[in-house]
């Protein structure tokens, strides 16, 4: 998968101005420019959001009161941010897809996939959304509803009517897609038509009908054909390459509308029995209540504050200080740039828990090296591709936030659990380079020149790690010391890194407003997945999902540990097709009964309330850090052959994540055999 997909010239919209008649793409230009300038706005939000909850952690230790004014005022920010940010994403083509099948097509192709999403995935969302949001905010405002709290905020409506204007905005953005696609498609250059037609995807979607009508005679309730359809058509049209997010929403509407028609006796002609799931347009608007809810929710503000901070110490120039240190400090060592970058990127796993940001980082600063170094290239390739992905995992972790929340579990929590298992893969890629360098000496050979460490060069590393660890253990440390919340400890952390951007004189004007657009559009993509999910998970529980995929897990009669080992097995092929986002928000959910029904015996030291579901999270995110690294949709392997040298092909990089997929595999053994790894660092925080 990937966000922010390579683009042709053409097809970008500023390319695309290039070649349109002013006259008749007015309307289509005026609505991308009124959309990117609220972005614009709006985005700085989220400095207001860091200026909230640096206020509030202040506030509370100078006068020991709580402001229940501020906590509301940081979801407000959160909540405005996310949900304006989607149309901002849309106009700027920065949704998450699956660009496997995609990439290779005509531009023309891509036009005709995306106007048929519009219509047919898309505006069937957005007139839910805008009618029973409108309805949503009216009864609010009739009401005149308040804070819960006696001294919180007033006019709650006000918040509330964020959702139909957000998504009026996202309706304004899709009609400005479809001018543009329109006139592309009629007046477009020759050069669309270069590429792959559509004859691929038609021939995928195909396949998985034929898949999905032999799957539907292994059960017998017409719901649970439907569970089955369901969740095939929503993998099938992933590999159109139409954004996940919307794939989601329309996947989920068109369902609850087939549900709707078996409900009332009108497939009969199918053959197959009615249903009694009770949905309707109207049951489907309560969607709208789990949004606020989204939009509200506390724990996610964390989500912008840490890729605030992640791509804020990006900026600052950490990386290429370390880079430079480390480099001269292992130079006379075998595979030691390779161990240099392994180990900067548990650094900056700990301090940016951004994939996308450390990859690529990774990949400029040190794959020409590599090469000139005469490193083989698979090594290379593997090295920064794994490094990159252990931001996923170290706390403090996006992907952990987002699995506490659906998981009711302590972001603190699992922030402790994650520490061992994160180190320990660290730990074991550091191995196994040292074991390759000596092994095979032409893998990773001793530069040529190399000069032997001294102590400058000790000092040097001192003096690039110390503030960045400082960062990290202050926003880390505060948690565990129970000084802050997770999202106080967020938004302490995103000051922190823009304070020592300041202090390595890296900040300018320029450089805080890429930090803001990147963190803008990074937050929205991220939370129209939450949009979308949340109807297809609310659509799927309705249909009973929840209890078919219950009984097939235990049918399988494998015991507890084979239970759980069968669900990793389950997690680890769903990570080749779908996005550890998806994976978070559908699928692991559905896990939680299952797990807590296995009786299992995990210690939690008397302290943890959830031993088991700790650490079963825990092995999922583990499971999950793996599918960065597997095609066909690995993300950093899209990421990494975009700064890759010309001489590393991509078959160099698929060869190159093996051992490394391994290791994170038995990582996850470990963890696995001796749950404690797990469990023992939160019981000993709380």
């Amino acid at each position: 998968m990937a966000a922010n997909a390579p683009k042709d010239p053409v097809g970008t919209y500023e390319g695309l101005l290039e070649h349109e008649e002013p006259d008749r793409q007015k309307i289509a230009v005026a609505i991308d420019r009124g959309v990117k300038t609220i972005g614009h706005v709006v985005m700085w939000a989220n400095v207001l959001l860091i200026a909230a909850i640096f206020a509030q952690v202040s506030l509370r230790y100078l006068f020991s009161q709580n402001y229940p004014k501020l906590d509301e005022i940081q979801w407000h920010f959160y909540g405005l941010v996310t949900m304006i940010g989607i149309s901002y994403a849309l106009v700027s083509d920065s949704h998450v897809r699956v660009d496997v099948l995609h990439m290779q097509l005509s531009r023309r192709a891509q036009r005709i996939i995306e106007v048929l999403g519009i219509l047919t995935l898309l505006v069937p969302f957005l007139y839910l959304m805008i009618d029973q949001g409108y309805d949503y905010f009216y009864e609010s405002w009739r009401v005149n509803e308040r804070s819960d709290s006696p001294i919180g905020l007033p006019a709650r409506w006000a918040f509330k009517a964020i959702i139909p204007i957000s998504f009026v905005l996202l309706a304004l953005a899709a009609l400005a897609r479809l001018l543009h696609d329109a006139h592309a498609l009629w007046h477009g250059p020759a050069s669309e038509r270069e590429g792959a037609r559509l004859r691929r995807i038609v021939l995928v979607l195909l396949g998985f009908a034929a898949v999905c009508v032999a799957l539907t005679f292994l059960v017998e309730t017409t719901e649970e054909k439907l569970v089955i359809a369901m969740f095939l058509t929503f993998i099938a049209l992933l590999f159109t390459g139409y954004p996940v997010a919307w794939v989601l929403a329309g996947v989920g509407v068109a369902f609850c509308g087939l549900a709707y028609l078996f409900d009332n006796d009108l497939m009969l002609w199918t053959g197959l029995e009615s249903t009694f799931t009770g949905l309707d347009y109207l049951t489907l608007g309560a969607v709208v209540n789990r949004v606020y809810a989204t939009m509200s929710n506390a724990v996610l503000v964390a989500l912008p504050m840490f890729i605030f901070m992640g791509l804020m110490l990006d900026e600052s120039g950490v990386a290429e200080r370390l880079m430079s240190s480390m480099q001269r400090l292992f130079g006379t060592v075998r595979g030691g740039l390779a161990m240099t970058v392994t180990l900067i990127g548990i650094i900056l796993a700990a301090s940016t828990g951004i994939i996308g940001a450390s990859v690529v980082l990774l990949g400029v600063l040190s794959l020409s090296s590599m090469m000139q170094q005469k490193y083989q290239p698979t090594l290379a390739a593997g090295v920064v591709s794994a490094s990159g992905t252990l931001g996923i995992l170290i706390p403090p972790s996006i992907m952990l936030v987002i699995m506490a929340d659906q998981m009711a579990l302590s972001v603190g929590d699992l922030f402790m659990a994650a520490v061992f298992p994160g180190v320990i893969i660290g730990a074991l890629y550091l191995i196994y380079i040292f074991v390759l360098a000596l092994v095979r000496r032409d893998a990773a050979p001793v530069p040529e020149g190399a000069v032997r460490p001294d102590w400058r060069a000790v000092r040097d590393v001192l003096v690039a790690v110390i503030p960045t660890l400082a960062l990290i253990l202050a926003v880390l440390g505060s948690i565990f010391a129970g000084l802050t919340t997770p999202t106080e400890a967020s938004g302490i952390g995103a000051l922190g890194a823009t304070l020592l951007a300041l202090g390595y004189r890296q900040l300018t004007m320029q450089k805080l407003w890429n930090v803001l657009v990147a963190c803008f559009n990074t937050t929205a993509y991220i939370f129209a997945i939450f949009l979308g999910a949340t109807v297809f998970s609310y659509v799927l529980r309705e249909l009973g999902g929840d209890e078919l995929i219950e009984h097939l897990v235990q049918s399988t009669g494998l015991g507890a540990n084979g239970t759980v080992i069968f669900i990793l097995f389950i997690v680890f092929l769903l990570g080749f097709v779908l996005d550890w986002i998806e994976i978070s928000l559908i699928v692991l959910p559905l896990m939680r009964p299952i797990v807590n029904g296995l009786g299992m015996d995990i210690p939690g030291f008397g302290v943890i309330d959830e031993p088991v579901l700790v650490w079963f999270v825990i092995l999922v995110a583990v499971t999950l850090q793996t599918s960065f690294l597997t095609p066909p949709v690995g993300f950093a392997l899209f990421y990494l052959k975009g700064v890759c040298p010309p001489e590393i092909k991509l078959m160099h990089i698929y060869r190159g994540i093996v051992p490394f997929v391994i290791l994170q595999l038995i990582g996850l053994a470990l963890v696995f055999y001796w749950p404690t790894l797990a469990t023992w660092l939160p019981s000993v925080a709380y």
